[in-house]
C-alpha cells in the first residue's frame, strides 16, 4: 500500500531520516514510536508530502510516486500537528469543504453544538476532535496521525481508539508516546530512534 525506500531527510547537519525504509500494508494499524528527536513526525510528514525529503523514494500501491501531488493527497490523508485552518471559515465549512454527512461527523467527535463556530475560538482538544472529524468526512486509503491523542481527555481517546478500530480495513500510520495507545489499539511498532 504506502513504502518509503531509503529516505533520507537532512535538517541543516543532522540526519533525521538515514536511509530510512518502512512499508504499511492495507489493513494495517501502525504505531511510530521513539523519543523526542527521533524522526516520527518527519517521517509522516515526508509520507503526506508535507515535507520534501532529501532522497529516496516513496511508494504508493509499489510504484514510486510524487507525494506532493493532487493523486497522492487523494489516497494519503495527513492529520499532522499543525493542520491548517481557513480563517473566517466554520468548522461545518471546513467539513463541508472535503466531504458530506458533517453534522452526523459532528455529533460522532463530540463537536454536535459547534458546528458554527470558527475552529480558533475552540479548545486544543476541540480542535483535535474537529481534526478527527476531516478523517470521517474526507475519503482516503491511508491515514497519517502525528500524535492522535494529544490535547484529547480521556473520552476523546476513547473515541480515538474507537475510530481507529472503524479504520482497521484502510491503513494507519500514527506517531505516539502513548504506550497505552499502542496497547489499546494493538498496533504494530516500528520504533524509530537517535543515532
Amino acid at each position: 500500500m504506502l513504502a518509503a525506500r531509503g529516505l533520507l531527510k537532512v535538517f541543516g547537519d543532522r540526519r533525521v531520516l538515514d536511509g530510512f525504509s518502512c512499508a504499511f500494508a492495507a489493513g494495517s494499524v501502525t504505531a511510530l514510536v521513539g523519543p523526542n528527536g527521533a524522526g516520527k513526525s518527519t517521517l509522516l510528514r515526508c509520507l503526506a508530502g508535507a515535507t520534501p525529503v532529501d532522497a529516496g523514494e516513496i511508494l504508493l500501491d509499489g510504484t514510486v510516486c510524487d507525494p506532493t501531488t493532487t493523486e497522492h493527497w487523494r489516497v494519503v490523508l495527513g492529520v499532522l500537528d499543525d493542520h491548517a485552518w481557513l480563517p473566517g471559515l466554520t468548522l461545518r465549512d471546513h467539513l463541508a469543504l472535503v466531504g458530506d454527512a458533517v453534522d452526523p461527523v459532528l455529533e460522532r467527535v463530540g463537536l454536535a453544538g459547534f458546528g458554527d463556530r470558527r475552529p480558533g475560538s475552540l479548545s486544543s482538544g476541540q480542535r483535535q476532535r474537529a481534526a478527527l472529524a476531516l478523517a470521517l468526512v474526507r475519503p482516503w486509503r491511508v491515514l497519517l496521525l502525528d500524535e492522535p491523542e494529544r490535547h484529547l481527555d480521556e473520552s476523546g481517546v476513547d473515541l480515538l481508539i474507537d475510530l481507529m478500530d472503524g479504520w482497521r480495513e484502510r491503513t494507519v500510520v500514527f506517531a505516539t508516546h502513548s504506550g497505552e495507545l499502542v496497547e489499546r489499539t494493538g498496533a504494530d511498532r516500528i520504533a524509530l530512534g537517535v543515532v
